[in-house]
């Protein structure tokens, strides 16, 4: 059966059975600092699960999910993935243990055909309910019923011992049988042995006790039901293979990789391949997401992956950029399920190219990278060494390991623990600066239970409203007095709360002479919380009041959140349907818009994209809002943001018939009002995202006011009109451009004559000459002349020249083309040194350049590159 089948038909059976059908949440997991990614199909649910319910009580899913717990088991055995769907069926107080092993027993041996006598099944050893179900209704025999303990089937794993606080409970997990022509071929093997031949294929979670500190177990509100399947063992069961990765999930996959690697690479080294296939499925469905690689949190984890698929596909021969090349496969396998994968495939691979190239830049220079581990130090000098490798460049460290242990390095296993434990010190560092803490199941603002605000903002700015709760501190409080920091919660409001790239509004809570001042306003589930500050009197719970947004400043939003959308018309318009919005900030003074395209904006496209959204302006279309389900709005051609949750009724603003979007903001009667719309900059986010920033209105008029006096100011200075400006400018540097030219005639000349006395002033290190010399007031050009200059005169020399020019410190590199062949790298040279100056740099490996704001550390520079060069094997 194939997988999209089997997908569809769960979901279709839990439909069936009640089940509201959910979509998938995104792999970023939204108001939960718990988790990096979502690793399970209840994480969206958990509200639910506390009794927050929101119109169902059952739900159905099929969830994407990314875990690398057990990254370095991926394709080495049969069954562990970084990503993976998980198909789920919910409860949230309504049914309980006798349906859910009802409902999985039913889909399986009924729905999709599973021979009952394949199938075995295990409990919590305590759990006599799930036994007298399993046995008395179910009928299965008492011997295929397999009791197990705390770590196997309590969830979350020994969390009456160990935690983490939250909901959790007694398990009951399906099994199915392969045969015991797989595995230990023991007469007596159970689900208990781990020996392969059972597949663990469902779990069902019976989620009724809430966890606190000291090991408290305390019943929660309602009963839950919490059950997981992953789809790719599913899959491999129904259509009769060992592992995930012979399904038809990966064998497109697996058949683009085979024929491109070295001619029997592959058989020797499946897992290699089958590491690959994973990889590329986490990492283009992060990048779906919203996820671009980066060295921090979730981006690192992306880089990574990356980066591991790189080296297992050089193990396989392939030395040349290719993760791309699979994008397209598996958007032809997940189109069913994620068609709008298709649309986005060429930019996610841009992407990923990027990121191949960067990289095996860094495995190309490992030569000269290696050549900066010094040798002849102790354990812990070396593994600081091969840590700042891994930490500065990314040369992974098994790469470096490797290399040590060709040079015949004897104490690797000393090396190792400092690396490790560098690593681990690295990865509680970063830990703690994502904020990634709390209990598994802990909310924001658990005062919010129960609560509900009526947003009426769309069509008033003022409304009379009754607090319901003041907080302070994390704590519920009755009042607060005069100048007290608190958010208050009011059962209607006009104050938007930040959300979609909008800003919160601020404003005030007037009640008589008691003035409350609104600084922002957040919203969490369906309430929205106001903060802020009694500037008089005082304010208690039950109080009615007088909430009142400031007008001008929502206007200001107002019109950069309409002209938010009609710079996403036009760039659609003269760039084309692959623009994507990446994410968007819409504040009072200004607006930001990211978007994938897979290079900088040219002068005239940006001038093209700001007269089209001019033009819009100018027309004056009415803007027009509509509620409508979710299917509906997508049928209609409305835009999503990609990494949104939207509810199946969502708000649609369209404009004219060249804009529709889901948005829940606040916007303007008819484009009109913008008044005029002016890009103030372009420039890159990451691979493949691209930023514009904008001004509206007033803004928009001061920003062309500036620049018009600019000119003005330049015109009176060149005294020219300034329709003659540019003709003028052109003139003078060229006149410049000349003069520059003949004194730098002269000052080659004045270098030409002095090369040999430099040449004789360098230094031996290492047997090398080692040349270095600050030029006074020199520029970059004839910098490099020099460096020519010098290598035409001499051989075996490394060169390091520097100047100071206009409050800059310039430095050039050169190596001798003899001392190139022999692995130097001016380029990787030159990225310590440029440091010590304030800058960056680099090049070629026979020449590299850099720049920095520090030119009084020249000298300690070219120090700083004689260690290096000391330091050479």
């Amino acid at each position: 059966m194939q997988t999209d089948i089997l997908r569809q038909k769960f979901l279709d059976f839990f439909k069936a059975k009640k089940h509201k059908i959910v979509d998938s949440d995104s792999l970023v997991p939204r108001d939960d600092p718990t988790v990096l990614f979502t690793p399970a199909g209840m994480n969206q649910f958990k509200r639910l699960f506390f009794g927050h319910l929101t119109g169902f009580t059952r739900a159905a899913t099929c969830q994407r999910c990314l875990r690398t717990d057990d990254l370095d088991k991926v394709g080495k055995t049969p069954g562990h993935h970084t990503f993976f769907e998980m198909l789920g069926n919910f409860s949230f107080g309504d049914y309980f243990k006798e349906d859910a092993i009802s409902f999985a027993w039913e889909f399986l041996t009924e729905e999709i055909k599973i021979a009952e006598e394949r199938l075995w099944v295990s409990i919590y050893k305590d759990d006599d309910e799930a036994f007298k179900i399993w046995k008395n209704k179910i009928k299965i025999p008492e011997n295929k019923i397999i009791k197990l303990g705390d770590k196997e089937n309590f969830w979350p794993a020994e969390a009456k011992e160990k935690g983490p606080n939250g909901p959790c409970g007694p398990c009951s997990e399906i099994f199915f049988d392969q045969g015991d022509t797989v595995g230990c071929a023991r007469s007596d093997c159970d689900p208990a042995c781990n020996c392969g031949r059972f597949v663990e294929v469902w779990n069902l979670v019976f989620t009724q006790f809430n966890r606190k500190e000291g090991g408290i177990l305390e019943p929660l509100p309602t009963k839950n039901i919490d059950t997981g399947m992953g789809l790719e063992r599913l899959a491999a069961v129904m259509q009769g293979v060992y592992t995930n990765f012979e399904t038809d999930l990966f064998q497109p996959i697996l058949r683009e990789i085979t024929t491109n690697i070295e001619s029997g690479a592959g058989a020797a080294k499946k897992e290699f391949m089958y590491a690959v296939a994973d990889h590329i499925r986490a990492i283009v469905f992060a990048i779906y997401d919203g996820v671009l690689p980066s060295n921090e949190a979730r981006g690192y984890i992306i880089r990574k992956l990356i980066r591991k698929s790189t080296l297992h596909l050089r193990t396989l021969g392939i030395k040349n950029p290719f993760l791309y090349k699979l994008i397209p496969v598996l958007s032809e396998v997940m189109k069913i399920s994620y068609p709008e994968l298709n649309n986005r495939k060429e930019n996610i691979a841009q992407i990923v190219l990027a990121e191949e190239k960067s990289f095996i830049n860094i495995l190309n220079s490992s030569d000269t990278l290696f050549s900066k581990i010094p040798l002849a130090a102790d354990a812990d000098k070396i593994g600081e060494a091969v840590f700042q490798l891994y930490d500065t460049y990314g040369m992974p460290v098994e790469e470096t390991e490797g290399w040590l242990k060709k040079q015949g390095f004897k104490n690797l296993p000393a090396i190792v623990n400092v690396v490790s434990k560098k690593l681990e010190e690295q990865k509680n560092r970063s830990k703690a600066q994502s904020s990634m803490k709390g209990d598994v199941f802990a909310l924001k603002e658990l005062h919010l239970a129960g609560a509900k605000t009526n947003f009426l903002g769309y069509a008033k700015y003022e409304a009379k409203a009754k607090i319901l709760k003041i907080i302070k501190d994390s704590t519920l409080v009755k009042k607060a007095n005069k100048g007290e920091e608190v958010k208050i919660i009011i059962d209607k409001t006009v104050f938007y709360p930040e959300s979609g790239g909008q800003v919160g509004d601020t404003g005030e809570f007037r009640k008589g002479k008691n003035i409350f001042r609104v600084t922002d306003t957040q919203k969490f589930d369906k309430v929205i919380v106001h903060k802020g500050k009694v500037l008089e009197g005082g304010f208690k719970t039950g109080n009615e009041l007088r909430a009142c947004a400031d007008i001008e400043r929502r206007l200001s939003i107002a019109r950069n959140h309409t002209a938010t959308h009609l710079l996403q018309a036009a760039l659609r318009k003269v760039l084309g349907a692959h623009i994507q919005q990446q994410g968007s900030l819409v504040a009072e003074d200004r607006l930001r818009f990211d978007f994938t395209h897979f290079k900088a904006l040219a002068n005239d496209e940006l001038d093209r994209i700001e007269e089209e959204v001019n033009n819009y302006i100018i027309n004056n279309e009415g803007l027009k809002t509509k509620m409508l389900t979710l299917g509906e709005a997508k049928k209609q051609g409305a835009l999503a943001f990609f990494g949104e949750k939207y509810e199946q009724r969502v708000r649609m603003v369209a404009i004219g018939d060249f804009s529709k979007e889901l948005c829940g903001g606040t916007h303007l009667d008819s484009v009109g009002q913008i008044g005029l719309f002016k890009i103030i900059s372009e420039g890159s986010v990451a691979s493949g995202i691209r930023r514009i920033e904008a001004v509206t209105g007033e803004s928009a008029y001061r920003a062309i006011k500036e620049r018009e006096n600019i000119l003005a100011e330049a015109s009176s200075i060149l005294n020219v009109p300034a329709e003659n400006l540019t003709q003028e400018l052109q003139k003078k540097l060229a006149q410049i451009k000349e003069l520059e030219k003949k004194l730098n005639l002269q000052r080659l000349d004045i270098i030409t004559s002095s090369v040999d006395g430099i040449i004789q002033g360098s230094q031996n290190i290492k047997a090398l000459k080692i040349i270095t010399k600050v030029i006074e007031n020199t520029d970059m050009d004839l910098l490099r002349k020099t460096i020519d200059l010098i290598k035409e005169r001499t051989d075996n020399a490394v060169i390091a020249l520097g100047s100071v020019l206009d409050g800059r410190a310039l430095l050039v590199m050169g190596i001798t083309p003899d001392l190139v062949t022999r692995g130097l790298d001016a380029s990787i040279l030159i990225r310590d040194v440029a440091k010590v100056i304030g800058g960056s740099g680099g090049g070629r490996k026979d020449f590299a350049q850099a720049g920095g704001n520090k030119p009084e550390n020249l000298e300690k520079a070219f120090q700083e590159f004689k260690n290096i060069m000391g330091n050479l094997k």
